[in-house]
Order: structure tokens, then C-alpha cells, then sequence
């Protein structure tokens, strides 16, 4: 190129601009003449000085490769011989300035004489320390993910198992397994909302009591965050205390109430106080039930304390310790608290629902829920639509009678919205059946009743009873 010749300037001029704007930096190798030629922008990139540097063979820029990665340079460039002359590698570039290690992508292309010997190359070089900085984010969160799944499910079918052998009834175990469960989702929800970095007391607190007995529940304490370990075993703990409170405690009667309290302690860890009064004169039960193993065994080790509690006359009181092992430092994103569950739909009436001769369209993309939900509705007589596991597979079944439905909000990553304004429109009453916590209530904004899951069954045909008496949801 010529300095006279303006379209070669200004095409040269494009050229360095658009190099800068993408970061890379671009270099001249004469291999013929053993000559490596490093542009301002790749020293900026490498830490290679400015300016010329002699280079016979690619064993002139081995040192600067991490040592771990110079086996698989050199079979990558033996391999890379195509007729093209295109090549490209990646590998950890060790700066000769300040010692750093950077991630590089080399790309280019190699001329050859005519007898196929190397003459010349070209390429550029990119940083791409922050994509492989990303890329192993994303594998650790991966495994880390995989480990928690896997720690889940260990611990639901500990549950499972732990309170079918203590239940003499099965529906004694689905009422307590899946009140458990429920414990455990409160608990994930508001771990989720933080991204896992730790649970707020008062939180958990709102999620299990919230809309347990509206004005017979209070709590207060400092602001306090658990670690997700901590929180799930406090989540139970909460939930075991809650249930037997309302079977036989001071929630079972209008004028009892549960207080609960909680303070830091000169360790750095909590004590936590469940109070009940007003209820029921208390006796000492005569069986050791799982709910009182959960508590003085479960819960207190996974909060590194103690757990005790005193079957006062008056009222329960527990006390929970937990040490400094258990509290997790303020999250950077810290959910609100979450609202009381009024949305969510709960048994009403007694007995078994009867859903003889309605046409309930199921909508849930998970097929054991879906076998489940079809199981349910049916033997409440329903005369079961679906189930649909698409939104494709929906719409199509749109065209049909269909009195009430059951949605779950999320197909396979598309939303559910588009069915449920088709059943707003038609007037048809639905309920959603979903997994996602969103605090200001239903999916989408719509005006209709809400089940999170995990839920019972007998929850859903409930619902789809109510729903069948009350005005039609619109959003």
C-alpha cells in the first residue's frame, strides 16, 4: 500500500478502525525471512513488545504459551494443515511484561510457495479471557446446580421415607409428606430470589405463617440471613411447629396465638423462640412422632445448635440455637418479603370434590404431574381433556367443550398466557397449578386462583370445584 493511493488509504483506515472497535489485534509473520511482526493493539493484548521479533517457527512463541497448554498447540497445529491455509487456536498466553495469564484466540491465514512450504502469515488475536472466565462460571454453576438437585432429592425421599414409616395412614402421609414439601419450596423460592446466597428469618417467617391464621401469628426480630442449608432446615423446623400448632396447638382455636421471636447471640449465631398461648390446655404427648425428630435432630444440627421444647400447660414454647456456622452474610440482592399466600387455593369444604361430568382441560408440560393431575381429576369424576404437554397441543384442544382447566404457566420455556386469555375470552374458569413463586399472585396478572407446587392433588380438584361455582377469571 501507498500513502499516494487514496482508496488503499481509506480501505486501510476502514481496517483499523474496525479491528479497534472489535478489540483485536493484528500481526505479519515472514516466516520465509523469520521475522513476527506485533502490532501496538496485540501488545496491548499479549504484553509482546512493539515492533519486529525473530521468528523462524512457531517455537518462538511456545514460551509464552502456558506449559499446560503446549502439548495441545502443537497437535492442534499439526492438524490444522488444510490447503486453504486457514488456521485458528486458543490457549493461555502468559504476558512477558507483568506476568499475567490471558486467554487468546489466534486466527488467520497461512500462505505457501508452490511447493507447499510455508511463506507468510496473517492473523489476528483476540482476548477471550472473559468468555472462558464465563464458560467456567457456567460449568461450576452447572455442577453446583446437579449437586443441589441431587441433595433435593436425597432429601425428599428421606422425608418420603422417614414419614411413611411414622403414619399409620395414606392420607395421613400425603398430608404430612406434601405440607413438608411445601416447607422446602417456601424455603428454595426465597433462596432462588437471592441466588442462593442466603434466606432472611423474617422471610421465612412470612412464608410459612403468613396466611397460616391471619391475626393470630406475629413475629419480629433483627434482620438476619441464613445459609441455604441453615434456611431449608429452619423452613421445616417452621412448618413442623406451625402443623402441630394447628391440630392440636393454639392455632386450633380462634383466641390462640403463636409469637415468634428471634436474636442475635454474642457468637454470631441466633436463638429463635416459638411462643403459643391461649390455645388448648398443653399435655405432653405421649409418642415421639417424625415431627419432634425433625426438630430436636434434624433441625438443630443442620443449624449447628439446639433445639428444645417445653410443653408448657399454657402453651408450646420452643427454643431454636443456631451457631454462627448458620448465618450468611447480607445477599447483594435481597427479595422483598414475601406476600401471604391468599392466592393460593385451599381446601374449603370437607369431603372428597365432586367433579361428575365437568370437562377439565390439563395443561402441564411435566407428564408424571400431568398422569397424576389425569388420575385425580378422573376419580373425582371429572372427564379429563389432554392432557397437553405443548402450547401447540393446547390451542388445539381449544376448539372443544371445556367447563374449567388447570394451567401449568410454563410449556417447555413458552408461556401459558395465550390459553388463558382464549379461556378469558370463552368465559371458562381455570386454575393455575405452577412452580413459579411470583409474589404479586397469578401468572400473568390473571384473575384466577393459584396452587404452587408441590401440591396434593385433592388440592387441584378442589380448586376446579370452587371454580366451577364462582365468576370466570379475567385478566
Amino acid at each position: 500500500m501507498t500513502d499516494g493511493d487514496p482508496e488503499q488509504s481509506g480501505e486501510h483506515r476502514r481496517l483499523e478502525l474496525a479491528l479497534k472497535v472489535a478489540g483485536l489485534g493484528e500481526f505479519e509473520w515472514d516466516i520465509a525471512g523469520g521475522v513476527f511482526v506485533v502490532s501496538e493493539r496485540m501488545a496491548a493484548i499479549t504484553g509482546l513488545p512493539v515492533g519486529p521479533m525473530a521468528a523462524h517457527t512457531t517455537q518462538a512463541i511456545e514460551p509464552f504459551i502456558h506449559p499446560d497448554d503446549v502439548e495441545d498447540f502443537r497437535a492442534r497445529k499439526n492438524s490444522q494443515r488444510p490447503a486453504g491455509g486457514i488456521y485458528e487456536f486458543e490457549y493461555r498466553h502468559i504476558r512477558p511484561d507483568d506476568g499475567r495469564t490471558v486467554w487468546v484466540r489466534v486466527a488467520g491465514v497461512l500462505d505457501r510457495d508452490a511447493a507447499g512450504r510455508p511463506r507468510s502469515a496473517t492473523g489476528i488475536v483476540e482476548d477471550i479471557t472473559p468468555l472462558k472466565v464465563e464458560e467456567q462460571q457456567r460449568q461450576t454453576l452447572m455442577a453446583e446446580l446437579d449437586h443441589r438437585v441431587k441433595n433435593v432429592l436425597a432429601t425428599v425421599q428421606s422425608l418420603a421415607i422417614q414419614t411413611a414409616r411414622r403414619t399409620t395412614s395414606l392420607d395421613g402421609f400425603l398430608e404430612n409428606f406434601s405440607g413438608r414439601l411445601k416447607a422446602m419450596g417456601s424455603a428454595n423460592e426465597l433462596l432462588t430470589a437471592a441466588r442462593w446466597r442466603g434466606a432472611a428469618i423474617d422471610h421465612l417467617a412470612a412464608a410459612e405463617l403468613g396466611a397460616l391464621a391471619p391475626g393470630q401469628t406475629a413475629w419480629e426480630g433483627p434482620e438476619l440471613f441464613l445459609t441455604p442449608r441453615a434456611a431449608n432446615a429452619l423452613a421445616l423446623g417452621l412448618h413442623e411447629l406451625a402443623a402441630n400448632a394447628v391440630k392440636f396447638g393454639a392455632l386450633s382455636s380462634e383466641t390462640g396465638r403463636v409469637f415468634l421471636r428471634w436474636s442475635r447471640r454474642s457468637d454470631g449465631g441466633f436463638e429463635l423462640i416459638w411462643t403459643e398461648s391461649g390455645g388448648p390446655t398443653v399435655t405432653p404427648p405421649t409418642r415421639r412422632g417424625f415431627g419432634s425428630t425433625l426438630l430436636e435432630q434434624v433441625t438443630s444440627r443442620e443449624l449447628n445448635g439446639e433445639t428444645a421444647i417445653d410443653y408448657r400447660p399454657a402453651g408450646v414454647q420452643a427454643t431454636l440455637r443456631a451457631g454462627p456456622a448458620a448465618v450468611a452474610p447480607r445477599p447483594e440482592t435481597v427479595p422483598e418479603a414475601p406476600v401471604a399466600r391468599t392466592a393460593e387455593t385451599v381446601a374449603t369444604s370437607s369431603g372428597p370434590a365432586n367433579l361428575r361430568g365437568a370437562r377439565v382441560l390439563i395443561v402441564e408440560d411435566a407428564v408424571l404431574l400431568a398422569m397424576e393431575l389425569e388420575t385425580g381429576l378422573s376419580e373425582a369424576g371429572a372427564l379429563v381433556i389432554g392432557p397437553a404437554y405443548e402450547l401447540d397441543e393446547a390451542m388445539a384442544l381449544l376448539d372443544q367443550p371445556i367447563d374449567a382447566a388447570v394451567l401449568d404457566a410454563n410449556l417447555n420455556g413458552h408461556s401459558v398466557t395465550p390459553v388463558a386469555e382464549a379461556l378469558v375470552a370463552r368465559r371458562t374458569p381455570f386454575v393455575f397449578a405452577t412452580g413459579y413463586g411470583e409474589a404479586g399472585g397469578a401468572p400473568g396478572g390473571f384473575d384466577a386462583p393459584v396452587i404452587r407446587k408441590p401440591y396434593d392433588v385433592t388440592q387441584v380438584a378442589m380448586a376446579v370445584a370452587e371454580l366451577l361455582k364462582v365468576k370466570t377469571p379475567h385478566p
